[in-house]
């Protein structure tokens, strides 16, 4: 992960904890009497609100009858409730993000929630191994990257998010294009990720979260599909040596599905440079379907997660061993690979 200068984004208000009253809410509703609206007095109807989440987890779990028609207006008033809760704390302000620009409730209750069907119903994502990712503290999760637009990196992070026991969240790596480009820059920041540099994800390390990496970049994600699954070049072991420096171990992670889904047949180099892109991808479909090309193949993926390879029993010196870089790095490196040669033995199909 070489250095890299950070952009900011949204000035102060991302950099610091954001939270107001309730106590101020509450009172200035009060001060309207008769002019709270239907929100006010739904949320008002149902009581003390639960997170949207458990709503659904308590609606899913309601033993209701075939004709027991109360139950199910409780339950759709319950998330209904939930719901309206949820917007107001959007509208109020009255949620946190980290100094990251890391939005929890946003990403768990819509974000995650665009993106899932795609994984469980487009690609059918089957996970495998990821109880290998620890219960508890830091964890650097490191992954082959492939597939012309970076889609391996959202289904990587449902597939932890929604699978992992203790219900884990994947703090990605991005590369510096993400955090320019309008709206996805935001979305971005909200969703979790940060810039790929070695102080970022080293003090999410540290803080015990689970971070992943692509240690490929764009080498990976634009290779011609000749090259299909075979692995680039992982740098200079960058991602290895914040791993020694924050003591957590490291989890190689194989994605096999995500080199069909746009095939590059080749790539217009003087475009993207005129566009200031890495590379501008040639596909079956696009350009020449326009939009309609943009739509990936609806390959069937399989994300496994193998074992971690644990750095906290070697000292703080071994740092500035570049050999010891190089062999961490191999061994990283070759896990992965052999993974992606064995399940793509024993997958029956591109597509199933």
């Amino acid at each position: 992960m070489a250095d890299a200068k950070v952009i900011p984004f949204d000035d102060d208000r991302s950099r610091t904890r954001r939270r107001f009253g309730r106590a101020a809410r509450d009172a200035a509703v009060r001060a309207l009497p008769g002019q709270q609206g239907p929100e006010e007095s739904v949320v008002r109807a149902a009581g003390p609100v639960e997170p949207l989440e458990a709503v659904a987890d308590g609606a899913a779990g309601d033993s209701v009858g075939p004709g027991d028609s109360a139950g199910r207006g409780d339950s759709w008033e319950r998330r209904l409730a939930g719901g309206l809760a949820f917007l107001r704390r959007r509208v109020t302000g009255e949620y946190e993000v980290d100094e990251f620009g890391y939005d929890k409730e946003l990403t768990d209750q819509v974000l995650m929630s665009l993106v899932r069907p795609l994984a469980e119903k487009y690609f059918r994502v089957e996970v495998k191994g990821v109880e290998n990712i620890p219960a508890e503290g830091g964890a650097l999760v490191v992954a082959n990257h492939s597939g012309t637009l970076p889609l391996d990196g959202l289904m990587m992070q449902v597939a932890v998010h929604d699978n992992h026991p203790a219900g884990r969240h994947l703090r990605l790596l991005a590369a510096d294009l993400v955090f320019m480009l309008p709206v996805i820059n935001e979305l971005a920041r909200k969703a979790g990720h940060t810039l790929a540099c070695a102080e970022d994800a080293e003090r999410l390390l540290r803080s015990g979260e689970i971070v992943g990496v692509m240690p490929e970049g764009f080498k990976g994600i634009g290779k011609p599909f000749s090259e299909r699954y075979k692995l680039q070049r992982f740098g200079r072991g960058g991602f290895v040596s914040t791993a020694l420096r924050a003591g957590v171990p490291i989890v190689p992670c194989s994605i096999v599905g995500a080199e069909e889904i746009y095939p590059m047949l080749g790539n217009a180099k003087t475009l993207a440079r005129v566009l200031g892109f890495p590379y501008f991808p040639i596909t079956p479909t696009f350009p020449w379907l326009g939009p309609l090309g943009a739509v990936p193949l609806p390959t069937k993926w399989t994300i496994q997660f193998g074992e971690p390879i644990m750095t906290d029993g070697y000292p703080p010196e071994a740092v500035e061993d570049p050999m010891l870089m190089f062999n961490l790095t191999d061994q990283v490196r070759e896990q992965i690979q052999h993974t992606l040669y064995k399940l793509l033995v024993q997958r029956r199909s591109v597509f199933f």
